[in-house]
């Protein structure tokens, strides 16, 4: 066994080229602890501001959070994982952009299919769990509701669209490409819309009779934002949970009381997954639903893991589509 391992890793923040791989030294799992070898990492948009310095970390930082792999070793104490094991983990301090990793094993979930191709999971794990948590967790929504999602045909928009249809609601979608549409009407989005091309608002208001939707996903930034909060409905919800064309600022409370005392919150799937039973019930949900056919998780883009760069820089490009994920 070769006692070192490749991983990616940020000295400096800036664009996709700080990223440098690097050779390790292999760490061993202690007490509940689980090594795992990578046989697909997930990329997500998350780490793409982590290594430009959007969001804070401590520096030198690895990169990335989700993997699916084979438990090469298990340490004292855990008992729901075994050597040889095809598994999963979702663990929030950066580094699963490697070849293996050692993580706390609460964090880490035996793959219910042991013959799901690592790809499909990992492009699941990070995305998924966000999807759920997102028509599950904000607020109760079911049919009867009609749902706003931005950059639907992107990753986690793909999977949230599917989750919500399986649910009853109605979806409306947005994406920045006519290749990108056809994939929404492919996935199920009856109501797809081409940014800038087309005006979302008054999709909006067309499909809901004026009404509005219930909820709006917002993952574009300030750029929409002031726009989405032309969509939701009275007491309606506005999600923010990505801003890649920039924080959106400060909310006027007397803005939300005037469109029609709407909510507004900026969630995050480590808070929404924070506690071990909350992670296992998501994990268990998504692969229940990719299990009995009703999510379907699309691939579009996988590099080696030393191209990591060039899925940072192709993905800020919108260049990508459904998941990203890298394979060591």
């Amino acid at each position: 066994m070769s006692e070192s391992f490749k991983r990616v890793v940020v000295v400096e923040t800036g664009g996709p080229e700080v990223m440098r791989l690097v050779d390790e030294p292999v760490r061993h799992a202690g007490n509940n602890e689980v090594r795992v070898r990578h046989e697909a990492i997930g990329v997500d948009f998350i780490d793409t501001q982590i290594r430009g310095g959007l969001l804070p970390a401590a520096l030198p930082t690895g990169v990335g959070f989700a993997a699916v792999g084979v438990a090469e070793e298990v340490g004292e104490g855990v008992h729901h994982v075994a050597r040889g094991d095809r598994v999963a983990y979702l663990y929030f301090v950066a580094g699963s952009y490697a070849e293996e990793r050692v993580v706390p094993a609460e964090r880490v979930i035996r793959l219910p299919d042991p013959s799901m191709p690592a790809d499909i999971a990992a492009g699941a794990l990070f995305r998924g769990l966000t999807a759920w948590y997102l028509a599950t967790r904000l607020r109760t929504i079911g049919r009867g509701d009609s749902a706003l999602v931005h950059a639907a045909a992107g990753g986690v928009g793909l999977i949230l669209i599917q989750w919500l249809a399986h649910l009853g609601v109605k979806v409306i979608g947005t994406a920045g490409t006519p290749e990108k549409v056809a994939l929404l009407r492919e996935f199920g989005c009856p109501h797809p819309v081409l940014m800038p091309d087309e005006d979302f608002v008054q999709v909006v208001k067309d499909a809901t009779g004026g009404q509005g939707v219930s909820v709006v996903y917002e993952s574009i930034g300030v750029e929409t934002f002031e726009r989405s909060l032309q969509c939701a409905k009275r007491f309606g919800l506005v999600a923010s949970y990505g801003w890649p064309s920039g924080d959106p600022g400060s909310v006027s409370l007397m803005s939300l009381r005037n469109r029609g005392s709407l909510f507004v919150t900026r969630p995050t799937v480590s808070q929404y997954t924070a506690d071990a039973s909350d992670f296992q019930a998501g994990v268990k949900a998504l692969f229940d639903l990719i299990g009995e056919g009703k999510l379907k998780i699309k691939v579009g883009n996988a590099y080696p893991l030393r191209d990591a760069a060039q899925a940072h820089a192709d993905l800020s490009a919108g260049k990508t589509h459904g998941s990203v994920v890298l394979i060591p």
